[in-house]
């Protein structure tokens, strides 16, 4: 089991290691129907067409939790995860891959 990364421990610059997730329509209605998200573009590929997409895409929930899964990935089963700021360039469809990768910019020992 990873061991968890204490705070002293993190360096400013530090890079975490790349991550690759495939997206497939069962992830998209699956993260859908886990964050009770039901609107009908996450789910029901007709009605994704009608909004101008040509398949389901995910959802920001969903997005936010495959960040917070990176990180606490990282950071260790025990890390706290205190806040997430994403900012939406490109939907998920099916087929694409989800590309992660990040530095540390800075340390608040303020938190």
């Amino acid at each position: 089991m990873p061991s968890t990364r204490f705070f002293a421990a993190v360096c400013v610059g530090e890079r975490l290691p790349g991550r690759e997730i495939p997206i497939t329509s069962t992830l998209i209605v699956g993260g859908a129907l886990a964050s009770r998200d039901f609107t009908p573009v996450h789910h029901d590929r007709a009605a994704a067409q009608a909004q101008g997409m040509s398949d389901v895409f995910m959802n920001i929930l969903t997005t936010n939790g495959l960040v917070g899964r990176y990180v606490t990935d990282w950071a260790g089963p025990d890390a706290i995860l205190r806040e997430v700021a994403i900012k939406l360039g490109a939907p998920n469809l099916p087929g694409d891959t989800m590309k992660f990768s990040g530095t540390v910019s800075s340390r608040d020992e303020s938190t």
